[in-house]
């Protein structure tokens, strides 16, 4: 992959001037912490968006935490330097592969809605709301899950405490990071709503605007709670005061009057917050290729719809196909998942999923059988019956794919002794409710607005509505692939709704196609979800093959930036880790090993 090797050359040796310019700069300029996208060696691997969140992470390891312990520590600095993609307030999903059992484990840390809601949560006057009125409101906030996922995650399987891992993330926030034009961006994007909530516009737009890259942005709120955590525990949250400063803000959202907002209050308790838990689920399994593919099941639908598109896959020969053909049926297989998707998934504690059923290969034929090299079908097509497979069935109702936000967070970890984490958390939009809690530093999530607003499709049962305590559906993916029992490699994106084809283009790219994990990670992505256009990336667009695909009837539409922020880490033969981040992506994401070497 040449072409890739030289943009990824060009845009670190950008970023390095950059970054020397800024360095040099005014008085309050700082040396940020250098990234580099790729790193191989020993003693575990740590990959995600962030400089100083992998290094807290490379840092655990080489004091002889695992891959657990790290991923904590990783997540908790993520919510100070990426706070826009996730953090205390938000939620997520952890896969973890433990060495010692050879078993794969998995935390659902999904955001739950109050037990006062029902399905018409986002229903004025017989209309649903419009979606970003929805997003910055207290009604779309849903029960943090993240703080309990790190809690349950070290308690079953860690080896430090909570306080322990949360403490470099505590100093990182009291201590301050050097701001990156990406985060100027991402507050720049949000100034208009941010400005509402003095709360937010203070720690975030000091004096009126964002800060400047190069300068020193420090949260002592976030700190603070940081220590409340290290020492009550999540009890401090679920059971205690900044649990009832949550449900306070939620219920009476602390916006400016002068502002012209209509923000509405949501009705999340203090009740809400004491019953939530992070649940132990049984990963999702698809065999792929002789390998074994586990993912994240129900209320996510990345490990089950990620599932489905690779048996659908296993009927073609990816290896030896055309660039052309390959990325075809790529588009095709996601095409047909996605229908199956919106129809049949959502909590699996209110809806009766069949997950069984939609990852089982004779399914997945009868859709295959749809599929045209030459032909793309079109959208929306429609859902079929798992549980009772019929060959080529096209149906005859559509299923769209409704719209999710798409500022989440990955991070993958690996470790010494061959302990794999794949986690993928977020507040939902790019800052999420755009609500700081106030005097605690950190942002609401907005994932309440993941569940259907209505139904998708009139008429047809629509697994995703609101309703009392209930998850929405997710479309984050962490996986974990293994061959022969052990660690292949780990992946995972943000990304909403294209989070499941991403993580699919990487798994074929790598498995099918022959690319390193850093070339399948950087290659220029299409995202197909159902729809009659794919989102693309104009990288995507310029492919020669992309000329072939539209004469097959392919529609193509760009994506407003880019698709997602991938990272991963791969177990290489030699008994080095891999770990690579974007190079490009989102200002280039971090990989670290803890002892470097060079074969």
């Amino acid at each position: 992959m040449p072409a890739l090797r030289s943009r990824r050359t060009l845009v670190i040796a950008a970023t390095a001037a950059l970054l020397t310019t800024v360095a040099t700069g005014p008085a309050t300029a700082a040396t940020p912490t250098p990234k580099t996208p790729v790193a191989t060696g020993f003693g575990g691997a740590v990959a995600s968006i962030d400089a100083d969140a992998t290094a807290i992470g490379t840092q655990v390891l080489r004091e002889g935490g695992n891959a657990v312990d790290a991923a904590v520590a990783v997540a908790a600095a993520l919510g100070v330097t990426d706070p826009f993609s996730a953090g205390v307030g938000g939620g997520g999903f952890f896969v973890y592969y433990d060495a010692k059992t050879g078993r794969v484990h998995t935390l659902d840390g999904r955001e739950t809605a109050p037990k006062s809601a029902d399905a018409n949560l986002f229903v004025e006057n017989g209309q649903p709301l419009p979606f970003n009125d929805a997003v910055t409101s207290g009604l779309s906030v849903g029960v943090p899950g993240t703080p309990a996922t790190w809690s349950e995650a070290l308690r079953k399987w860690g080896t430090r405490s909570l306080a322990k891992s949360l403490k470099p993330a505590e100093n990182l926030a009291r201590k301050g990071f050097v701001v990156d034009p990406t985060f100027q961006t991402q507050i720049a994007n949000n100034a208009a709503r941010f400005a509402a909530f003095p709360s937010t516009r203070s720690l975030y737009l000091p004096n009126g605007a964002p800060p400047a890259p190069g300068t020193v942005f420090r949260n002592p709120d976030l700190a603070a709670t940081y220590a409340q955590l290290e020492r009550g525990g999540v009890d401090a949250l679920y059971k205690g005061p900044i649990g009832a400063d949550i449900a306070k803000t939620v219920q009476n959202p602390p916006k400016d009057p002068a502002s012209t907002l209509n923000v509405r209050p949501g009705k999340l308790t203090a009740r809400d917050i004491a019953g939530y838990r992070a649940i132990e689920r049984t990963p999702t399994h698809a065999e792929y290729r002789g390998l074994d593919v586990y993912g994240m099941p129900a209320p996510s639908s990345g490990g089950l719809t990620v599932g489905e598109a690779l048996n659908i896959l296993e009927n073609y020969d990816l290896k030896h196909a055309s660039k052309a053909d390959y990325l075809q049926y790529f588009l095709e297989s996601t095409r047909f998942a996605f229908a199956d998707r919106n129809r049949w998934i959502g909590d699996p504690a209110v809806i009766d999923v069949p997950a069984k059923e939609l990852l089982s290969q004779r399914f997945a034929d009868t859709r295959a059988c749809l599929i045209s090299k030459d032909k793309a079908a079109t959208s929306p097509v429609a859902p079929a019956d798992p549980r009772h497979p019929t060959p080529c069935a096209a149906g005859t109702t559509g299923a769209p794919t409704p719209y999710e936000g798409e500022n989440t967070t990955h991070l993958t970890v690996a470790d010494k002794w061959g302990n794999v984490v794949a986690y993928t958390l977020t507040i939902e939009q790019e800052g999420g409710s755009g609500i700081v809690v106030p005097g605690r530093g950190f942002l609401l999530n907005n994932e309440l607005t993941d569940f259907s607003f209505t139904p998708v499709t009139p008429g047809v049962p629509d697994p995703n509505l609101p309703g009392p305590g209930k998850r929405p559906r997710s479309s984050m993916a962490p996986t974990i692939v293994l061959k022969d029992g052990r660690p292949f490699f780990a992946t995972g994106s943000p990304g909403g709704a294209s989070i499941i084809t991403t993580v699919l283009q990487v798994l074929t790219g790598r498995i099918d196609r022959g690319l390193s994990l850093e070339d399948a990670i950087a290659a220029p992505r299409a995202s197909q979800r159902n729809s009659a256009q794919a989102q693309v990336e104009q990288e995507f667009l310029n492919l020669p093959e992309t000329a072939v695909l539209k004469a097959r009837g392919q529609g193509f539409s760009t994506a407003p930036a880019e698709i997602g922020a991938a990272t991963g880490v791969e177990r290489l033969r030699d008994g080095r880790w891999l770990a690579a981040a974007e190079p490009v992506r989102r200002g280039i994401g971090s990989a670290q090993v803890v002892w470097p070497a060079r074969w």
